[in-house]
């Protein structure tokens, strides 16, 4: 016992969640799908630090404005999401979400399906704001 609360006291304070600040984050996943859906590209840019990058499940990597024309010009079209979880932890003004979604989309010229898809984001806390500078899709 005294182990684990010697442990508990060394871990740095930024390794657990910060309080108030995983509901913003979460907010920012939720809102991240609602502008994707709603093809609301000015919103959904408003999320993205210029630095991001998403990195497709086939390892595709596609720039803050090249992944913003995809959704604009209908390469990437989606029409659902449902969240099955979420989860947070911070490292100083930095934070890391994975979420797991029920996404519904058409991707590429493919068929219209569910995705099980998991998002693994890296976000930067910036005067305040949260915004995401890389998400890393993978299937779940």
């Amino acid at each position: 016992m005294y182990i684990l609360l010697a442990l508990i006291f060394l871990l740095p304070s930024s390794c657990f969640a910060v309080e108030g600040y995983d509901s913003d984050i979460e907010d920012v996943y939720r809102e991240m799908y609602k502008h994707m859906i709603n093809k609301d590209i000015l919103q959904l840019s408003r999320l993205l630090d210029d630095s991001f990058v998403l990195v497709h499940m086939t390892g595709m990597r596609q720039s803050k404005q090249e992944y913003l024309n995809a959704i604009a010009d209908g390469s990437l079209n989606y029409f659902s999401e449902e969240p099955e979880s979420i989860s947070v932890s911070f490292n100083g003004n930095k934070a890391f979400l994975i979420g797991q979604s029920r996404v519904e989309a058409a991707v590429f010229g493919g068929g219209r399906h569910i995705w099980r898809l998991e998002l693994d984001i890296d976000l930067i806390n910036q005067s305040g704001q949260w915004l995401m500078t890389e998400a890393r899709a993978s299937m779940y």
